[in-house]
């Protein structure tokens, strides 16, 4: 395939998708106007683009999002800049990876969303409590992809390496952790949408306690 074939092909598929959108838009407008669903469960499409736009452009609403992103942000950094270090040691080092896998299976299945309270009552109700919570649940995936992809590496690069007068360091660096790539970017994104979730759950978590605690 020519790359003018391929430039033809993208904008019609972003052009179907659009079509696609318009098509839904219009379909679930349709539906409730015609009152085929109660718009107290599914409220016009329009009412909730209306709605989208008033959240998108209310400072106290983007504020609010800010932090939430900046939890994640801050959560991500330091759960990366811990797994992944760790993933290589152990990785590298059968003894080490002994001596830890049984503490590590049995804190890994733990949800998060389980922590809550804990983390409230260590924390508090500020960004340290969301940030504990997202290094906790993004640790996991980093450390077990880090883990993998050392163990995937070719032992002949590693001969190669070796035979070329590299280092321990420089064959760490340059062989292990290269090719360990691909497998610390999978777990970077998977650790991204486990830190979303991470800090969405404690905020629902105290707004149902407050209510608990208003209608109590």
């Amino acid at each position: 395939m020519t790359a003018a074939v391929r430039s033809r092909r993208v904008p019609a598929k972003w052009v179907r998708g659009a079509i696609g959108v318009v098509v839904l838009f219009l379909v679930l407008e349709a539906v409730t106007r015609a009152e085929l669903v109660t718009p107290d469960y599914l409220p016009p499409a329009s009412s909730i683009l209306r709605e989208t736009f008033d959240l998108l452009t209310d400072p106290s609403f983007l504020g609010d999002v800010w932090v939430t992103l900046q939890a994640c942000l801050i959560g991500l950094a330091i759960a990366t800049v811990v797994a992944v270090p760790l993933g290589l040691v152990l990785g590298l080092t059968e003894i080490a990876y002994r001596a830890t896998v049984v503490v590590i299976e049995f804190l890994r299945p733990i949800p998060s969303v389980a922590l809550i309270p804990l983390a409230i009552l260590i924390y508090g109700r500020g960004l340290e409590m969301k940030v504990s919570l997202v290094v906790f649940a993004c640790v996991w995936p980093l450390l077990f992809n880090t883990i993998y992809g050392i163990h995937s590496v070719d032992p002949v690069a590693v001969d190669t390496a070796r035979v070329l007068g590299l280092g321990r360091w420089q064959i760490g660096g340059r062989v292990y952790l290269r090719s360990a790539s691909p497998f610390i970017f999978t777990g970077v994104k998977i650790a991204t949408v486990r830190a979303i979730g991470a800090c969405v759950m404690p905020e629902i978590g105290v707004i149902y306690i407050g209510v608990v605690m208003t209608g109590i």
